[in-house]
């Protein structure tokens, strides 16, 4: 039964292995030279550890440079108004100028139309969005593969 073909088969297998010393000896030694080597690569380039950065106030935001800064955005959903909201008031003193936009197209027309202080944003929906500036669209960092 089964127990008798396993125990041919075991029989086999060492017959073959007894004959074939040299890829036996491969099939065991090539994996404890790769560990070996993982060993003495993580030893060569052992892991850095950073100590904690402590919070520091890193001083008010220069607004000098936002003068006449608009940003337009698109579309107009409850979700984008308050939004943009936050980012004009809640982080500037002053506020920065925000435009709503009904389309993309309009957005891109404004933006060709004033480039030097225009940045569009397009909401995509409540959790993601692209930076619209002139003749380019910015990704987040995330998405864009490494140089």
């Amino acid at each position: 039964g089964v127990w008798r073909q396993t125990k041919a088969l075991l029989f086999k297998n060492c017959l073959v292995k007894c004959r074939t010393k040299k890829s036996s000896v491969q099939e065991i030694l090539f994996p404890l030279f790769f560990l070996f080597w993982l060993i003495l690569m993580s030893m060569m380039h052992p892991h850095r550890r950073y100590g904690e950065v402590p919070n520091t106030n890193l001083g008010a935001l220069d607004t000098s440079m936002l003068v006449d800064f608009v940003v337009g955005y698109t579309p107009p959903t409850r979700m984008a108004r308050e939004v943009m909201r936050k980012v004009a008031f809640d982080n500037f003193e002053d506020g920065i100028i925000t435009e709503e936009f009904l389309s993309e197209e309009e957005l891109q027309e404004a933006s060709a139309s004033r480039p030097s202080n225009f940045v569009g944003v397009v909401f995509n929906d409540a959790m993601s969005y692209q930076l619209r500036f002139p003749n380019v669209v910015a990704m987040a960092s995330v998405h864009t593969e490494s140089r």
